[in-house]
């Protein structure tokens, strides 16, 4: 149980490293709702705060080489700690 958990954690952080070395940015919307103004010529509904993440230029390769020592300690847990 514990390889499985250490592998799915390793890939997961492998494959988030290799998101933020394609992306520059991230934007996150909101779901808190806006209030709507009481005017009838309003042509679109306003938008909600956005908040924007900037991955460092180090991230990538942290996330990505966490990621596969992980991957790698996973393989050498022993068989009796599997559960």
């Amino acid at each position: 149980m514990w390889q499985s958990f250490f592998l799915a954690v390793g890939i997961y952080l492998a494959l988030l490293g290799a998101q933020c070395l394609g992306v520059q940015k991230f934007v996150l919307n909101s779901r808190e709702p806006v209030a709507q103004q009481a005017s009838l010529f309003a042509q679109a509904p306003t938008v909600g705060p956005q908040k924007v993440v900037a991955p460092a230029p180090w991230a990538p390769w942290s996330l990505m080489s966490t990621g596969l020592v992980v991957c790698l300690y996973s393989f050498s847990i022993p068989k009796r700690l599997n559960g």
